[in-house]
């Protein structure tokens, strides 16, 4: 499946199935690109701010329907489960599963996991606390920053249709699309340069600031953009300037590193063997070098909602740049993505949210803008980078956002 379609499904991680039920086609799709041939790159017009959201009556978590959630782990679907819901109304905190399939030891639920595409909230917030200090203009083409990264067959393209994928550039190249081709290279390093080097000769996709297309490289070259503004490392400044304020202290980036330091527990990916039969791989160690700052963070369920309420309270990123967190491109029909998350709607509410998958591991971040209602899960689910929903996902989405 192309990378992007992946993503998408796993932003789908906080879909409820509307109405339609456990079997319904995830809620958040990624509109589909358009053809960079028939759409010339005229300038398009400015986003608008998103109306004001109406304040939400607080309500307790539903604690019984939240433990019916996790319970019975490990199954089928899912090895441990790490869930985290607050708000205004009162808060639930609970796990299930294992630490390890062969210990069958409880989950930890203070455990560090890989976090996946959560990374891009970090990241977001990284390029728009540079914005506020006068480091980056989110209107620049990244071309300004980044001379010689692209190619002159790519229209001027600005640090904000990086953020929300608007820029048209292409995914890069990984180990392979199945599990197996990336398994084999799990212990491998493939730099971002070669990543990014890979999408850009490819050329592009779309005319930039036209169409949204949810993919890992517009934040790889965010990450290119963070280091050559300040002189550091990524890994450096996303501390510097998110983690700490955020109070993640058991946040960090692995770089080339396949281990997860620290409490974990174990995460497994389903596979189909010769006689039809399926066994559960361990698939914790794994370099991820490649994902960086699209992906490689390792947190905590309690770290991701630091970093939630931190944001929305505007402790990070000061409020001007913050609106751009709450913005979506409104002259892009089906667009979701704002800079470092996504909106949803459900039952009223607008919840804004970033999902994260690497095998072994699912993880959402999400809450409404009022912090009213938040979650944070990190399920152990056996297919993270399945077409469908993980189950349990679904359950706990389903009975945190009643």
């Amino acid at each position: 499946m192309p990378a992007r379609n992946r993503t998408a499904v796993l932003a789908a991680s906080l879909v409820l199935a509307v109405s339609a039920g456990p079997l319904a086609a995830p809620a958040f799709a990624a509109p589909a690109a358009a053809s960079a041939t028939a759409d010339p790159c005229t300038t398009p017009a400015p986003n608008t701010p998103a109306a004001p959201e109406t304040p939400q009556t607080p309500h307790a978590p539903d604690a019984d329907a939240l433990r019916t959630a996790v319970a019975g782990l490990p199954d089928a679907d899912a090895t441990a489960a790490l869930v985290r819901v607050g708000g205004t109304g009162g808060s639930w905190r609970g796990s299930a599963g294992v630490h390890d399939l062969a210990s069958g030891r409880k989950a930890d639920p203070n455990a560090r996991f890989r976090a996946g595409s959560t990374t891009k909230v970090v990241t977001a917030a990284t390029v728009l606390k540079l914005a506020a200090e006068g480091r980056v203009d989110l209107s620049t083409p990244i071309q300004h920053y980044l001379p010689g990264l692209l190619t002159p067959d790519f229209a001027p393209i600005t640090v904000r249709q990086l953020l929300n994928h608007t820029s048209g550039i292409q995914a890069g190249d990984g180990w392979g699309d199945s599990f197996e081709e990336q398994y084999a290279h799990r212990f491998d390093t493939l730099t971002p340069a070669q990543v990014v080097r890979s999408a850009v000769a490819k050329g592009p996709e779309f005319c930039p600031g036209h169409v949204q297309d949810y993919l890992n490289i517009n934040y790889t070259i965010l990450g290119m953009l963070i280091e050559k503004v300040t002189g550091r490392s990524y890994a450096a400044e996303a501390t510097r300037l998110v983690l700490r304020p955020a109070g993640m202290r058991d946040t960090y980036f692995p770089g080339t590193d396949p281990r997860i330091h620290g409490p974990h527990n174990h995460g497994y990916q389903a596979v189909k063997k010769a006689d039809g039969g399926t066994e559960l791989v361990d698939v914790t160690d794994w370099n991820q070098a490649d994902r960086w700052a699209a992906g490689d963070m390792i947190s905590t369920t309690a770290d991701l909602e630091r970093l939630l309420t931190s944001l929305f309270r505007g402790r990070i990123v000061p409020g001007p740049q913050l609106e751009e967190m709450f913005t979506v491109p409104s002259r892009i029909e089906g667009a979701t993505y704002s800079a470092g998350l996504q909106r949803f709607a459900y039952k009223g509410r607008v919840y804004w949210l970033k999902s994260g998958a690497r095998y072994g591991y699912s993880a959402v971040v999400g809450g409404t803008r009022d912090l009213s209602r938040t979650l944070v899960y990190s399920v152990g689910s056996t297919d993270a980078k399945g077409e469908t929903m993980n189950p349990v996902a679904q359950r706990i989405a389903l009975a945190a956002l009643k």
